[in-house]
């Protein structure tokens, strides 16, 4: 799952390198809201899951845990 969360985010924004372990994607400013918004539509599609809008902040989206966090709390695996 790690691998396909890093893999588009590459493809939202393939200047950054969102491997890297520690980095906060928003503080950094490798993700705005605009990537957010892809990011979600994204998800969406490739886990086949719909994100509830009230887990469509900032917070669910900062690093790669987080956005497994959210992904499990939506049943993926």
């Amino acid at each position: 799952m790690r691998e396909k969360i890093i893999e588009i985010l590459t493809d939202l924004r393939p200047e950054f390198d969102f491997s890297q372990e520690g980095i906060n994607f928003i503080d950094e400013g490798m993700l705005d809201s605009f990537d957010l918004v892809a990011l979600v539509s994204d998800i969406e599609t490739q886990f086949g899951i719909k994100i509830d809008g009230v887990d469509v902040v900032p917070e669910n989206f900062c690093s790669i845990d987080a956005i497994v966090s959210l992904l499990s709390k939506n049943g993926v695996k």
